[in-house]
């Protein structure tokens, strides 16, 4: 998602300080986004599209929200779900049924797995596949390196993973970005101690295995206790602080690229887990149409493009947005946390 940055000071219509006025050679992150040349830029086909239409907003204005679903290999079972119950229409007609703040907004079927429901489920179409736990996690078969303390990008394959020795990581044994999304992963430790014996300066080992990442407008798969994984009929989207104690213990399948508004903005709920409740069912936001972009007609499909996670822009992005040094800053950070680095998405417009 592409989000306009401005100084707080203009936001606040204060007047900035002269020598922030001036003119700098050092580029925003925006700028390098809008500088990236057009074969850094990498279609999202529309099979990995969703456009999810809710019941228009009280002042009559459309509600449309489009989601992108992940690429091989993450989360492919519970995608592939995602994809059949859109096309056996099964998503038109529910609700959005939870909005905790700081958290999650969940839709799916009011009288599946809610504290309020009080009818019958509604059945879910053939063919559906059920996943293991194990597949929360890929196996990494490839990787980039990246440093932006004077070390050149190494690359092993075209747009494989890229890891940044300047993000802050708490959960996992490092983060980075893979084909366009942010990912964390584990090393093996004999692996570890083998490159950094050979390589010293940096943590270069390969990784096992790495995951997506619960970041703001990441799209997840609701479940039950374990062994359940989900299936896809219960989806929700972090609208707060990124909840990464969530990673490896849910299945995240995509995440919004437009319309994010629609959802972040509805009334929280005051049940458990922001729940609405029976006597909140006028709160609900009903979902009227869910359709694979790939299946509507050529000239309603949205386009959208993101910025290559293993190109140079994104690489010179990515350390401005962890280093700021443009007029606005007095002290650049020294880092930034995997979901500070938001994966630019912008619409294609003939």
């Amino acid at each position: 998602m592409r989000i306009l940055a401005l100084p707080l000071a203009a936001l606040l219509g204060l007047a900035l300080p002269a020598q922030a006025q001036e003119e700098t050679d050092t580029p925003s992150p925006n700028q390098i986004v809008d500088e990236a040349p057009r074969e850094e830029w990498v279609t999202i086909p529309p099979e990995n599209l969703l456009v999810m239409t809710l019941a228009p907003a009280t002042d009559g204005a459309e509600r449309r929200v489009v989601i992108q679903l992940m690429p091989e290999p993450f989360s492919q079972g519970w995608v592939a779900n995602i994809r059949t119950l859109a096309r056996a229409e099964w998503y038109d007609g529910i609700t959005v049924n939870r909005v905790q703040d700081n958290y999650v907004v969940q839709w799916g079927d009011p009288n599946y797995d809610n504290p309020e429901a009080d009818g019958a489920a509604k059945p879910l179409p053939d063919g559906l596949g059920t996943m293991a736990e194990a597949d929360y996690v890929t196996r990494a078969s490839h990787y980039r390196y990246y440093s932006s303390r004077g070390k050149q990008p190494h690359e092993d394959r075209s747009n494989p993973p890229l890891k940044m020795h300047d993000l802050f990581e708490s959960y996992a044994g490092f983060v980075g970005f893979s084909l366009g999304w942010p990912v964390a992963g584990t090393n093996s430790s004999v692996a570890f101690e083998k490159r950094r014996a050979i390589e010293n300066a940096y943590d270069y080992s390969r990784p096992d295995t790495i995951w997506p990442v619960h970041c703001y407008g990441m799209i997840g798969v609701g479940r039950g206790y374990s062994p359940d994984t989900g299936s896809g009929a219960e989806l929700y989207t972090v609208i707060g602080h990124a909840p990464r104690h969530l990673d490896r213990n849910i299945a995240l399948v995509g995440r919004i690229v437009e319309g994010m508004e629609h959802l972040s903005s509805l009334p929280r709920g005051s049940g458990a887990l922001g729940f609405y409740t029976v006597a909140e069912a006028d709160k609900r936001t009903p979902i009227l149409t869910v359709r694979v972009a790939s299946d509507l007609p050529e000239s309603e499909r949205p386009a959208f493009e993101y910025l290559s996670t293993g190109s140079d822009a994104f690489a010179r992005y990515a350390d401005a947005r962890a280093n700021r040094r443009d007029p606005f800053f007095i002290e650049p950070a020294g880092g930034a946390d995997i979901c500070n680095i938001p994966v630019p998405v912008r619409r294609v417009v003939d």
